[in-house]
C-alpha cells in the first residue's frame, strides 16, 4: 500500500501569477501540499491565457487547471492597508512562501523577504524572477521567451543553417524553470530538518535557460570551436538526422557506427556497406549530403509503420516527431501516470498532466480543478482566526470582495 502524500501537512502560501513559480506550486500539491493562491481581485491574469492570440484557443481554461489545480484561492487587495494583517497570518501560518513579483513592486506591498521572515524564522522564502536578483538587468520584466529562451542562447541553437529564430513553445521554459524552483523549496526544507532554520531561496528563468543550454555554453567557457549550424540536406552526419517516411512522418534518427551495417541491412541497402563513397572513413565525412540524399530516397518510400518494425529488429534508436495530439495519445503516458485524470474542472478538460517526479511507495495527490477567484476567501480567513466580524471588516475596507457566487448557485440560475 502506498504511503501518505509526502507533503501532508506542509503550508504554503503562493502569491506568484502566470506559470514558472505557480509551476513549483503545483508540484509541492502534487505531493499532498495545502497550496494558497492569493490573487488580486481582478486575479491571476494566467486565468485568461487560453485566449492569447498565439496560445491553442480553449473555451475551457486548461493553462489555468495546469499551473494552479490543488489550490486554494484568496481574493486580496495587497494595496489596502487591512491586507496586511492578512499577510501576516499568512506568512505565520505558512512553510513555504512563493512570490515573483517585481522587487520593485514588492517593497511597496511589504513583501520583501525582510518583511515577512521576521515574523516566521521557519519559513522558506521562495523568490523567481526573470534576470536574476543583481546585475543591470534585475529589473527587467522577462517572460520564458524573453529570459529563458533568447537571453540564454538557447533560441540561437534551436534553427538549422539560414533560418532566423522561431517562436519557442510557450510555457516550456517556465515548466522547466518550475522543477528547478521547486527543487530549491525541497532543499531549504531539508536544510531546516536539519537545523530548524527558515530560507531565502532563489532562481530566475536565465539561469534556468542557461543551465538547459549549459553543455554549449560551457563550452563557450572553454573557447571551443563551435560547428556549423545543423543543415538537415547537409548534416555534419547523416545518421544523426531528420527523415520523412512515406506517410508524412517525420522521425529522428541516431545511429551509431556499431549499428551502421545492421541499420544497412534492415533498410535494404547492404550495398552501402561497399560503397567506397561511404565504407571509407574519410570518403563518408565529405560525402554525408550523398548519404542523405540516399537516405531520404529510402525512408520517403514507406510509411512510418514499416520503419518501427524494421528498426525494432536491430534495436537502433529513433523518435518520431508528433504533435500534441498524437502525444496525446500516446499510452505511455497513460501507462507511466504522465497524464492523470483531472477532477471538477468540466467541460471537455477531463485529463491533466502530472509533474514529472515520481517517488515509489509515495501517493500523489488526485488533481482537482484549480480554484475559482476568491472561492476559499472566507474558509481561508477563518482559518488564520480573523472572526465573522473581522471579515466583514476586511470586506468593507475593500481588502477582499464580495463572496462570489458557488458553482451550484451559478449552475441554478
Amino acid at each position: 500500500m502506498a504511503n501518505e502524500n509526502i507533503f501532508s501537512g506542509l503550508k504554503v502560501v503562493d502569491f506568484s501569477s502566470f506559470v514558472a513559480a505557480p509551476g513549483a506550486a503545483v508540484i509541492l500539491s502534487d505531493f499532498g501540499a495545502d497550496v494558497v493562491k492569493v490573487e488580486p481581485p481582478h486575479g491571476d491574469p494566467w486565468r485568461n491565457g487560453h485566449k492569447v492570440a498565439f496560445q491553442p484557443n480553449s473555451h475551457d481554461p486548461y493553462q489555468w487547471h495546469l499551473s494552479n489545480r490543488n489550490k486554494r484561492s484568496i481574493a486580496l487587495d495587497l494595496k489596502s492597508q487591512s491586507a496586511q494583517q492578512v499577510i501576516f497570518e499568512l506568512a505565520n501560518w505558512a512553510d513555504v512562501f512563493i512570490v515573483n513579483t517585481p522587487h520593485h513592486a514588492r517593497k511597496k506591498l511589504k513583501l520583501e523577504y525582510g518583511d515577512v521572515a521576521g515574523w516566521n524564522p521557519r519559513l522558506i522564502y521562495a523568490d523567481l524572477t526573470g534576470f536574476g536578483e543583481h546585475g543591470p538587468d534585475a529589473e527587467l520584466p522577462g517572460f520564458d521567451i524573453t529570459s529563458y529562451w533568447a537571453r540564454s542562447g538557447l533560441l540561437s541553437m534551436t534553427r538549422d543553417a539560414g533560418a532566423p529564430p522561431t517562436w519557442p513553445v510557450g510555457g516550456s521554459g517556465d515548466n522547466a524553470t518550475a522543477v528547478g524552483l521547486y527543487a530549491a523549496i525541497v532543499t531549504a526544507l531539508y536544510r531546516r530538518e536539519r537545523t530548524g532554520k527558515g530560507s531565502y531561496v532563489t532562481t530566475s528563468l536565465l539561469a534556468q535557460g542557461v543551465w538547459s543550454a549549459s553543455v554549449s555554453i560551457q563550452a563557450a567557457l572553454a573557447g571551443a570551436k563551435f560547428p556549423p549550424m545543423h543543415d538537415r540536406t547537409h548534416p555534419a552526419n547523416a545518421a544523426a538526422n531528420v527523415y520523412r517516411s512515406a506517410d508524412g512522418t517525420w522521425f529522428v534518427l541516431i545511429v551509431t557506427p556499431d549499428k551502421f551495417a545492421a541499420v544497412a541491412n534492415a533498410i535494404g541497402r547492404p550495398d552501402l556497406l561497399i560503397d567506397p563513397h561511404f565504407s571509407d572513413p574519410k570518403q563518408l565525412v565529405a560525402n554525408m549530403s550523398k548519404l542523405t540524399e540516399v537516405f531520404d530516397e529510402v525512408f520517403g518510400a514507406e510509411p512510418m509503420a514499416h520503419w518501427h518494425s524494421a528498426f525494432a529488429d536491430v534495436n537502433v534508436t529513433f523518435g518520431e516527431v508528433r504533435a500534441p495530439q498524437e502525444v496525446v495519445n500516446d499510452p505511455q503516458l497513460t501507462a507511466n501516470d504522465i497524464v492523470v485524470p483531472l477532477n471538477g474542472a468540466g467541460g471537455k478538460l477531463t485529463s491533466t498532466i502530472s509533474s514529472p517526479i515520481q517517488i515509489h511507495g509515495v501517493d500523489k495527490a488526485p488533481a482537482q480543478r484549480a480554484p475559482d477567484l476568491g472561492e476559499h476567501t472566507e474558509q481561508i480567513l477563518a482559518e488564520l482566526g480573523f472572526d465573522p466580524r473581522s471579515i466583514d471588516s476586511l470586506r468593507e475596507s475593500g481588502a477582499i470582495a464580495k463572496p462570489a457566487p458557488s458553482r451550484k448557485q451559478e449552475s441554478a440560475t
